[in-house]
């Protein structure tokens, strides 16, 4: 059986940033993590990818959201045309038209918390 794979949209290098403390709840649980970040670089360890279309991946887990919604907006079509079974929403990347584009789009998020979901929480990943 393969690993399941997340994309982090929003990944940051800042260890109190729940961009962060997603990378490391999904490492920890097994994932494979492709961190996406503008600005590139490292993050934990990982290469930061600067866009979800330079994912080395055909089609995703699961793409987890940590953007604040006006940004969020402009990359469902990234998302789309990446693909994954789980898109998650995660609190404060959500917003009435972002849910609805997705909507539109095809998308049927999962507007809840990704790092509670595979069983942690995000203050144990202190600073």
């Amino acid at each position: 059986m393969t690993k399941p794979t997340v994309a982090i949209l929003g990944a940051s290098a800042d260890r109190s940033k729940f961009g962060n403390k997603s990378v490391r709840a999904h490492l920890k649980q097994g994932y494979d993590v492709y961190p996406i970040n503008p600005r590139g670089g490292e993050i934990e360890g990982l290469a930061a990818y600067k866009s979800l279309a330079d994912v080395p991946v055909d089609r995703l887990t699961r793409i987890s959201v940590y953007l604040p919604p006006h940004i969020g907006l402009q990359m469902l079509e990234e998302v789309v045309a990446k693909g994954c079974e789980e898109f998650w929403l995660n609190p404060g990347s959500d917003s009435d038209a972002v849910v609805a584009k997705a909507r539109q789009l095809g998308l049927e998020p999962i507007i809840a918390c990704s790092i509670v979901d595979v069983g942690s929480s995000p203050h144990q990943f202190g600073d």
